[in-house]
């Protein structure tokens, strides 16, 4: 099952991460380049480097310029996110170019890699919640409250991993069909966000 592959790399990727739980730490991929194990590691590693760095950049006492920096990469992230998800959902259309879809076969309301996408930052929802749930110096009330919303997360990636299996086996059976649309993001192009093209008019 494809699920129980993306599960298992988002902890891999996670557990590396918080080896050196550095934002700046370089990523060091152990899977092939082609395979979707290695698209779902940068997959993740992309998101919990940016989870981190939202915490960063919520701190009160922090620096405005600092702040600024973080918020670009934050922006850059989003896309290098976005470009991820977009290469993960070639990778089934790939894997599926020889289906033949059904009469009456339908479109999902979301293509596989962004399902995928869910249950990547939902490990990492997950991770941190158990760490407040387990957390020494919280208060009982404060564990206890962590692990009732943890319960409710490994319920959801539990309910969300059986809808992504069941979407792929769909689809290979030519009960549903994907396509791939480019987000078409707008806020980095020079040519689409006015404040950009302005700026590079005067």
């Amino acid at each position: 099952m494809i699920s129980a592959t993306c599960n298992r790399i988002f902890q891999q990727s996670i557990d590396d991460y918080h080896l050196a739980d550095h934002v700046d730490t370089p990523v060091r991929n152990p899977y092939a380049k082609d395979s979707l194990e290695h698209l779902l590691y940068v997959k993740n590693w992309i998101d919990t480097v940016q989870w981190h760095l939202e915490d960063i950049i919520r701190n009160p006492a922090i620096d405005p310029v600092e702040a600024l920096a973080i918020k670009r990469r934050i922006d850059a992230s989003n896309q290098e996110r976005t470009d991820m998800v977009e290469y993960i959902d070639s990778w089934f259309l790939q894997q599926h170019s020889a289906v033949t879809p059904q009469p009456g076969a339908s479109i999902n309301t979301e293509s596989p890699a962004w399902a995928v996408d869910r249950l990547s930052i939902l490990a990492l929802k997950i991770y941190h919640m158990q760490v407040e749930a387990t957390r020494a110096e919280a208060s009982d009330e404060h564990r206890s409250k962590a692990q009732e919303k943890l319960n409710v997360l490994l319920e959801q990636r539990t309910d969300l991993s059986s809808a992504i299996d069941q979407l792929l086996e769909d689809i290979a059976a030519g009960r549903k069909f994907m396509k791939v649309y480019k987000q078409m993001k707008m806020y980095n192009d020079e040519s689409l966000n006015p404040v950009l093209y302005q700026q590079k008019n005067k």
